[in-house]
């Protein structure tokens, strides 16, 4: 029930994302989800793609540094409470949300949350304990 991330590590300067969607463009690569956070020199550029190994493999011919991080991808309730449902049951089993984002398409009447744990294992397994729908890589892919 795992997802592939990737992770990008940009210069913080004007033209580095543009830099790297032309890229991914290029290679046939599309982006299913991703965020950005920054620092004063530095940036993170978090993505789901539809093909990890095209795009891991495009951004280091072209000087990328680019790293793996396995995340999760949840089924979240698109009402008022829906994510507060999920991450309430997360907190009584002490489980850690390291960070999160959305991803951009709906699936049915719910939305979808990337969730990276700092026990992922421990995190899918209380999510599926209480009926909380966690998507596979290959069908989040595809969205």
């Amino acid at each position: 029930m795992r997802v592939e991330q990737i992770s990008v590590f940009l210069e913080n300067k004007a033209g580095r994302l543009s830099e790297v969607t032309r890229i991914l463009s290029e290679a046939g690569v599309n982006i299913r989800a991703l965020s950005l956070a920054d620092t004063s020199d530095f940036g993170i550029l978090r993505l789901i793609v539809n093909d990890n190994d095209k795009a891991k493999e495009a951004l280091k011919r072209n000087g990328f540094t680019v790293g793996k991080t396995d995340v999760v991808a949840v089924e979240v309730g698109d009402h008022p409470g829906g994510l507060h449902k999920i991450l309430d049951v997360l907190y009584q089993a002490n489980v850690n949300v390291e960070y999160m984002y959305a991803f951009v398409q709906q699936s049915g009447n719910n939305a979808v949350i990337i969730f990276r744990f700092d026990n992922l294992e421990e995190a899918v397994k209380i999510l599926t304990q209480n009926g909380i729908k966690v998507i596979d890589g290959s069908v989040l892919y595809g969205m």
